[in-house]
């Protein structure tokens, strides 16, 4: 984790401005909830810390080029929280925000899952669980056969690892030492029907990792200095691919939703809707403030 009494003003003032933006895009995610009248929020706002650090802080990526050749890759395994995902891009300029308004609609280009072909920054079509890593680890694979520097980042939910591939897919990664791939697992406990433990127990996720020969690392998935040091530290073992178990909260950001099961697919109403949308722009207007005086202070 950064030792904020250590770390140099630069690193103060960019986790400050990494929160801000992460705010902004928990308020982006509401924007397509108004638009489609439900979406995946609770996983959404689990995520969504680490995703704003990937595109803003740790990938090489380029809005205007979003295809260059030596970018690197993120694949959204669980695709079904593609909301945080759209969020961000849409942040990051990958594509005008107005776009965000057509969530839910017939012909988007933003749908319930990632698709490719309908949206520049998206890497891969997801959304069948399980799926992400085994593609990741293609990609990962060929970029080092090509011996090229780009990296690949890939985050899966915890509710999705009872799929077996995701089991040949740690095999194969570590078997060919992909040191180029990162993997999160979204570890915030709830899945649709319940309780991950309850449902399909894969604790200790860690543990799991490391038998199959994985460098493993647990964070804070919702701290934004404990994601921005863990991508610093990357890779954590040379020769091995990265798990980094993300310790999150479901719906983390909307006080009256978190760790709620109920807020893994959200249909509110219009009063519940307006709560989260006031809540949520308070709370980013406080980090905007604080973003500010980090700058000024230093």
């Amino acid at each position: 984790m950064l030792d904020l009494k250590r770390s140099p003003a630069a690193d103060i003032r960019k986790i400050e401005k990494l929160k801000a933006i992460s705010a902004q895009c928990r308020k982006n995610v509401l924007r397509m909830v108004r638009a489609g009248g439900h979406g995946h929020l609770g996983g959404a706002f689990s995520c969504i810390d680490i995703i704003t650090a990937l595109y803003y802080h740790a990938m090489n990526v380029d809005a205007d080029h979003p295809e260059m050749e030596d970018r690197d890759r993120f694949i959204l395994s669980a695709g079904h929280k593609c909301m945080a995902q759209y969020a961000v891009l849409a942040e990051k300029g990958f594509f005008p925000k107005e776009i965000l308004d057509t969530y839910g609609k017939l012909h988007s280009r933003i749908p319930g899952h990632p698709d490719m072909h309908k949206l520049p920054g998206i890497e891969a079509n997801t959304g069948a669980l399980g799926h992400g890593l085994s593609i990741a680890c293609g990609m990962a694979l060929g970029i080092k056969q090509e011996k090229k520097s780009s990296r690949v980042f890939v985050l899966l939910g915890d509710g999705e690892l009872a799929e077996g591939s995701n089991w040949e897919a740690a095999a194969v990664a570590a078997h060919y030492q992909l040191d180029n791939l990162i993997a999160f697992v979204d570890h915030n406990g709830l899945q649709i029907s319940g309780k991950v433990k309850d449902i399909m127990n894969m604790t200790p996720i860690d543990e799991r990792f490391k038998s199959f020969g994985w460098a493993v690392k647990n964070i804070d998935g919702n701290n934004m200095e404990e994601i921005v040091s863990v991508l610093d530290s990357l890779p954590v073992e040379p020769g091995k691919p990265t798990m980094i178990v993300a310790h999150t909260v479901k719906a983390k950001g909307l006080s009256f939703g978190e760790n709620k099961v109920s807020y893994h697919f959200w249909s509110p109403s219009d009063e519940e809707l307006e709560k989260a949308e006031k809540e949520i722009e308070e709370r980013l207007e406080r980090q905007k403030n604080i973003a500010e005086m980090s700058v000024r202070e230093w």
